[in-house]
């Protein structure tokens, strides 16, 4: 996106320059400052918190590299040192899901099913898809979306007009006019997508009853981890048994491939969620001038996700242009905390369930009394500190980034394992 590197500097100049009128040092600033601690100290938790979940990032690192080396050779991925960003699947790398039939485990790789084919054969459409997410909340005790929602949602592309299908959801009146819009297909990512985006609405529709300035999530990651939370229940066997997708639940064996699937996606993106905005802290702050933009986030993705671009970039080169929240001047570090989050709100919530079995086939649909306490969470909004919001229901007061190493334990011990022999890390010189 070189065009637009020097539109970009203008609009930050332009950012800071109101950040500074509402009496912050720049836009980063400001934006560090919505999570109810001085800007610094939430700089240094999310260290902290990247530091818990980093060597667990690595050793999925290592193992992927490993199989993009046995694929493609040398000449193009070594078996040492950063991973080629262009091999994983992803226009930005974030999510790595796209290559599990390079780095699926040698043997037993597959699963006994496939979500796309058993939506289809139990002949779901789009409206179905957004019913079963419904019925999920609902199963919890929350109560039914309003006959508007399913009059003024955008659930499918429409015939006769372009449109954005970015999946988003929205809150029309801050009160009761809540909906989506997606182009809904019929698959397994989309399954996910739905329960991800109600999560939004329960949540908008859950503090409709605060003052106005509290109508809002406990901070910018709880809105996101509600939908997530649910996804992880929407995404197990356990789940798709219970609402009758599967005839029966995947005995043990089909662990280590739902793990490994989910990593790719979930544990891939931690380092790209907390680095996005620290590229942008350092650009707000003046410490990464425009001529360098390119070259700092080349040496910011080095250092976090421990990749490198295919080979050398222009010196016009503006690749943070093509991420849609940098131009579009979205924050990012709510995904990296909401990565984080909706793994402590699965385990507080199967904990509360009764749940005795992995955490990773735990499904909480149909549980009243979880249900009871994720709403008395989100009927908060933002009237009480994050830190009191959290706790109503994980009983935690702060963030807890471990609930991540007991959901993929059984994961990383076979990547310890498959890592034998080799070289993991990276240099980020």
């Amino acid at each position: 996106s070189p065009v637009m590197r020097d539109d970009y500097a203008r609009m930050v100049e332009i950012a800071n320059e109101g950040s500074r009128e509402l009496g912050f040092a720049d836009t980063g600033a400001l934006w560090r400052s919505g999570y109810d601690m001085p800007a610094d100290d939430f700089a240094a938790e999310t260290d902290r918190l990247w530091a818990k979940v980093k060597p667990f990032y690595e050793n999925l690192h290592c193992y992927v590299r490993a199989r993009l080396n046995a694929k493609y050779g040398d000449a193009v991925q070594p078996d040492h040192g950063a991973i080629r960003a262009d091999l994983l699947g992803n226009m930005w790398s974030q999510q790595w899901g796209n290559i599990y039939d390079v780095v699926a485990p040698p043997s037993g790789g597959a699963s006994s099913y496939d979500l796309t084919e058993l939506l289809k054969a139990a002949d779901y459409d789009a409206t179905k898809m957004v019913k079963t997410g419904e019925g999920f909340y609902v199963s919890l005790g929350l109560d039914p979306l309003p006959q508007t929602f399913w009059e003024r949602s955008q659930i499918t592309r429409p015939r006769d007009r372009e449109v954005v299908c970015h999946a988003s959801a929205w809150d029309l009146d801050n009160a009761d006019d809540i909906r989506i819009k997606m182009c809904t297909n019929v698959n397994g990512d989309d399954f996910y997508t739905v329960h991800h985006e109600l999560g939004h609405n329960y949540y908008q529709r859950a503090y409709k009853n605060q003052p106005m300035l509290f109508r809002n999530g406990a901070n910018d990651g709880f809105h996101e981890a509600i939908g997530d939370f649910v996804g992880l229940s929407a995404l197990t066997p356990t789940y798709l048994n219970q609402i009758g997708l599967l005839k029966t639940t995947p005995g043990a064996e089909e662990d280590i491939p739902f793990l490994l699937k989910m990593a790719l996606d979930k544990i891939a993106f931690l380092p790209f969620g907390l680095m996005v905005d620290r590229w942008r802290w350092d650009v707000f702050s003046g410490e990464t001038a425009p001529a360098a933009y390119n070259t700092a986030w080349t040496a910011d993705m080095l250092q976090y996700q421990g990749l490198v671009p295919p080979g050398p970039r222009p010196a016009n080169a503006f690749d943070p242009g093509a991420k849609y929240h940098v131009p579009g001047n979205t924050p990012y570090t709510r995904y990296f905390l909401a990565a984080i989050y909706q793994f402590q709100f699965q385990r507080a919530a199967c904990k509360q369930a009764g749940w005795t079995g992995p955490l990773h086939r735990c499904s909480v649909y149909g549980n009243n009394e979880v249900g009871a306490r994720f709403n008395a969470m989100l009927q908060m909004g933002q009237s009480q500190p994050w830190q009191e919001a959290m706790k109503a229901f994980t009983g935690d007061g702060g963030n807890d980034a471990s609930a991540i190493a007991d959901y993929f334990a059984p994961l990383n011990d076979w990547l310890q394992e498959q890592n034998r022999g080799h070289q993991c890390g990276w240099s980020a010189a």
